[in-house]
């Protein structure tokens, strides 16, 4: 993890006090038809660097995004008003919604707090023009990225404007992340395993490569899992996989092999004729999958398997789940998972949005070591890339002495 300046050196260095502080968050919630959030997940993970920056005598404006809004067309459906009205009552105050603020400025003292109109709604916010990052830079004295679900982003308000602020520094929400992340990945203590699921290996394929030349145990489940059976010469029915991927499937069993590391195939699986509420499950080894099968969660071979591993586990690394969870029929394979590492003594870090369904489903949250709220972040720093949001910070460390 790169150095950067945190929050909490700055309120450490007393450099907060009488400040105007520019925090970008991510306060992009669920939403249901009617508008009402359904999930406030985000906005209380962003509520520490709002309350420590007020608390530290600092005047407080706080954007975020919000859906996909067309730049310079702000919707109603588009407002940050109903994420205003929350944050108002999470901190027990109004929270003023501001409009036009780019053009207009922002009025504010020390000890007040606003929430600034969706930010992706600006001109030239998804471009990171340099124009409206200079604006941006100008309303405030100290700029925070505490967002770091859009850290994967080089957007006006998570990049361009840590260039012309004078102080850029990550608040707490980001800096736990990449702390969390730096201690799965780069300082892991072994056995390392790792947990990718989902509907598709080309989705994934750049993670599941990155991760077999670090990991020792690399669990696959749902229609990635599928794949791997493929490449393991199993049967499969009419059930989820990308053929034409067997080659690198089979390529990173290889590579796991040679480092004296393994990706477990399935023993058993879960399998039915349709996928559907009524659908009846069958437990079926993995040899003996009919033709018109389709293979839905792991069976509890499988999970013993999997289990056993994750109980030696020192580090564990979760994204995706192995079946459909969604459907009770065929979550039995997920919510062992969960469990699983829920009882793990070793570190364990979950993100992605499925991830984060089962985790809540399931009622695991307390148990896991971190639960990351950035998903394209959080897929992205697995597959080795560079974040440019966090980039930006280390090009703008600031000294505090």
């Amino acid at each position: 993890m790169p150095e950067i300046l945190r929050l909490t050196d700055l309120i450490a260095a007393g450099k907060l006090a009488g400040k105007r502080v520019f925090i970008r968050a991510d306060l992009n919630v669920p939403r249901d038809e009617t508008g009402r959030i359904t999930d406030d997940t985000r906005i209380r993970a962003s509520l520490p660097a709002i309350t420590t920056a007020l608390a530290a005598g600092a005047a407080v404006m706080v954007t975020s995004h919000l859906g996909r809004p067309v730049e310079g067309q702000l919707k109603p459906e588009d407002s940050l008003t109903a994420v205003a009205q929350r944050l108002s009552e999470l901190l027990g105050r109004t929270v003023p919604l501001i409009r036009d603020w780019v053009e207009t400025g922002v009025k504010l003292a020390p000890g007040q707090l606003v929430l600034l109109e969706n930010c992706r709604a600006n001109p030239g916010e998804k471009a990171n023009a340099d124009a409206l990052a200079q604006k941006m830079a100008a309303l405030c004295d100290i700029y925070i990225n505490d967002a770091f679900g859009t850290a994967h982003r080089a957007e006006a308000s998570t990049h361009g404007i840590a260039k012309y602020a004078p102080i850029a520094a990550a608040g707490p929400l980001l800096a736990g992340e990449l702390s969390a992340l730096k201690r799965a990945l780069e300082q892991p203590k072994r056995p390392l395993v790792a947990i990718v699921g989902g509907s598709k290996v080309s989705t994934k394929l750049t993670i599941l490569k990155s991760l077999a030349h670090k990991v020792d145990q690399l669990i696959v489940g749902g229609g990635i899992a599928n794949t791997f059976m493929l490449a393991a010469g199993l049967p499969i029915g009419k059930s989820l996989a990308e053929a034409s991927l067997v080659s690198e499937a089979k390529a990173i069993i290889e590579l796991m092999q040679q480092r004296g590391a393994a990706v477990p195939i399935p023993l058993d699986v879960v399998t039915a004729k349709t996928l559907n509420a009524t659908a009846q499950p069958e437990i079926k080894s993995a040899h003996t999958v009919a033709e018109d099968d389709l293979i839905l969660d792991l069976g509890p071979a499988s999970m013993g398997q999997l289990t056993a591993l994750l109980a030696k586990a020192g580090t564990i690394i979760w994204n995706g789940p192995v079946g459909v969870f969604e459907l009770d029929a065929f979550g039995h394979g997920t919510q062992a998972l969960a469990q699983a590492i829920a009882d793990s003594a070793g570190f364990s870090i979950a993100g992605g949005g499925d991830t984060l369904a089962a985790i809540a489903k399931y009622g695991v949250s307390e148990q896991i070591g971190y639960i990351s709220t950035g998903g394209g972040a959080f897929l992205e720093f697995l597959e080795g890339k560079t974040l440019p949001a966090v980039e930006a910070l280390k090009t703008c460390l600031e000294s505090v002495d």
